[in-house]
């Protein structure tokens, strides 16, 4: 007993030092993506520029095509073909990425990200050391779910740049996040290891926390494309009517993917993690059945899941709604993912409820 109790601290111990290590590496990725940017080529400002500037269609090349005429032969030109794009569209190219296209800054990037994947593996490692010390899934309280929810984040980011994705434009702000996410969970949040209350030990933890905590790191990659869509929707706004941004806007924007790939990215990545979360709330309602006897009890907990549910359905719905499109539906999906992140810190620190008893 007194072996596998001092087993335990000593695991608990580790774990605590290989989050403190993670947070030093993701430090130095998050300067090697700074020096990504910010060695970057500058001097394709005006690539955006004149991808908008409005340019008279050039005129086709003639073609001779012969037709036969009562035995003689007339020569006809090619007819031109007119190509229309929606109402209010703009057919921009990407930006070259933060790199900006110069070997020099492609290789920061690089460096960024293997700091990246260096940092994530020694975070995954404390995460399941914490599951070890603790023999049982590790995301009891606020401050294992603070951990556990950037590496998911993390490790969903660089899935999709193992398969070949262009979202490299993530790494600088999810970085900076997962460094303000840990920072708050080893300072405010740090609870010590300990066992669950009878009502949280079920194998319900695992599926319904999981899921949760999965969907909230694809609806933030989903977040900060909004946001970054917003301002870049801005920018090219700007431009198309003959505005002049500040150096700093053109220094970064113009380096993002257009707004239209922002927009389409994280309406995908909400679309696609939708189902999951409304999956996350019947297993939920499920464990409450089984651990209160009742499955909805408008708990503050339940009912600011039901909220970001709706906010989510809002965004969706108003996607395929004429009219509500672009800019709109994007406060929409803001507000939702706002939603969530009150769920999660405000509910757990500010309410009363049955989710309470995790402690912080």
């Amino acid at each position: 007993m007194i072996l596998a109790a001092t087993t335990d601290e000593s695991l608990a111990r580790m774990s605590d030092l290989l989050i403190y290590s993670s947070m030093a590496v993701y430090t130095l990725a998050f300067f090697a993506h700074i020096a990504e940017w910010v060695l970057g080529s500058r001097s394709k400002v005006g690539r955006t520029a004149a991808a908008l500037t409005p340019r008279a269609a050039a005129p086709a090349a003639a073609v001779t095509v012969r037709v036969e005429q009562g035995g003689s032969t007339a020569v006809l030109d090619k007819p031109k073909v007119v190509t229309r794009t929606a109402a209010g569209a703009r057919d921009v190219p990407d930006g070259p990425g933060a790199a900006g296209g110069t070997v020099k800054g492609d290789l920061y990037g690089r460096i960024a990200v293997s700091l990246t994947v260096l940092a994530f593996l020694v975070e995954a490692s404390g995460v399941v050391t914490r599951a070890l010390s603790v023999q049982r899934a590790p995301w009891g309280n606020m401050y294992e779910f603070s951990t556990t929810f950037s590496t998911v984040a993390v490790g969903s980011y660089l899935g999709f740049l193992l398969a070949k994705k262009n979202v490299r434009w993530i790494g600088l702000p999810l970085v900076t996040t997962v460094l303000l996410d840990l920072g708050l969970a080893t300072t405010w949040l740090k609870t010590p290891s300990d066992q669950l209350v009878p009502a949280l030990d079920s194998y319900w933890l695992w599926i319904h926390v999981s899921t949760a905590i999965f969907c909230g790191a694809v609806f933030y990659l989903g977040a900060v494309a909004t946001l970054l869509y917003l301002f870049r929707d801005s920018y090219e706004n700007k431009l198309a009517t003959g505005g002049n941004p500040g150096a700093f806007a053109r220094s970064v924007l113009e380096r993002l993917p257009a707004a239209a790939s922002l927009d389409k990215f994280s309406y995908r990545v909400n679309a696609a993690i939708f189902p999951l979360w409304t999956f996350t709330i019947i297993a939920g309602a499920i464990w409450a059945g089984d651990a209160w006897g009742r499955y909805w009890g408008w708990d503050a907990k339940e009912v600011w899941s039901f909220i970001t549910w709706v906010g989510y359905a809002a965004y969706l719905h108003a996607r395929a709604t004429a009219g509500w499109k672009g800019r709109k539906a994007a406060y929409i999906a803001l507000v939702a993912f706002a939603c969530f992140l009150f769920n999660y810190y405000g509910v757990n620190i500010f309410v009363s409820s049955k989710h309470s008893y995790a402690g912080v």
